[in-house]
């Protein structure tokens, strides 16, 4: 059985280290940092020394949107987690843009036995009861306001099949198709204003150019 002592029975050379007992025998509990920055333009110092303040002892950093499922040195990081272990962050977004895939991060952290702790989002610490109330608290407001953006989407196509309309995206006609292709032809106009002009995508311009080969 593993017991925890309470947050402020640090150790002496460390004071965001905390101390645990496994089968009787103490153990540092680790604190580990992950930093993460969209591009290799950003710069990471910010986070680093703001975790490197609240006491990390080990850091995990990558150049990578965090819109990617595959980020290596976050993996690397989960892999490690040890029971007992603490992640901080800087931020939430460090951690995901998406809040579902935020969530999913946060609860695999939990599955290992260790915790997480936001330093800007003050709420998110799950070291504590009262954090880890709020992030049951604030991951069912989530999925409730998913379910319901669900429900209301289903409703809305069941409304217009009912008026004999189709749900998704109007299709492109000839007309827009000839127009960007020529605005494009002609090399005086950029991307922006060709969709502006069309009232297209630019995913759907990019489509049109693929399918002639450009």
């Amino acid at each position: 059985m593993v017991i925890f002592q309470s947050q402020n029975s640090f150790l002496n050379q460390s004071p965001n280290t905390y101390r645990r007992k496994v089968f009787g025998k103490e153990l540092d509990t680790i604190i580990i940092g992950y930093a993460r920055v969209s591009t290799v333009d950003q710069n990471l110092d910010r986070q680093l020394d703001s975790l490197n303040a609240n006491g990390s002892e080990k850091i995990f950093t990558e150049k990578v949107t965090g819109k990617k499922s595959d980020r290596p040195e976050l993996l690397r990081m989960m892999e490690q987690l040890r029971d007992g272990d603490v992640v901080i962050i800087s931020e939430l977004t460090r951690l995901s843009r998406s809040t579902k895939d935020l969530f999913t991060i946060v609860e695999q952290i939990q599955s290992k036995g260790a915790n997480i702790r936001s330093l800007k989002e003050t709420w998110l610490d799950t070291t504590t009861p009262h954090g880890k109330l709020m992030f049951v608290i604030f991951a069912g407001l989530s999925q409730f306001e998913a379910d319901l953006t669900a429900q209301r989407t289903r409703e809305g196509l069941a409304a217009a099949r009912a008026r004999g309309r189709l749900g998704g995206r109007p299709k492109v006609t000839f007309d827009k198709t000839n127009m960007a292709m020529k605005m494009y032809d002609s090399g005086d106009f950029t991307v922006a204003e060709i969709c502006r002009s069309c009232n297209i995508g630019r995913t759907t311009l990019y489509r049109l150019l693929d399918t002639r080969g450009l």
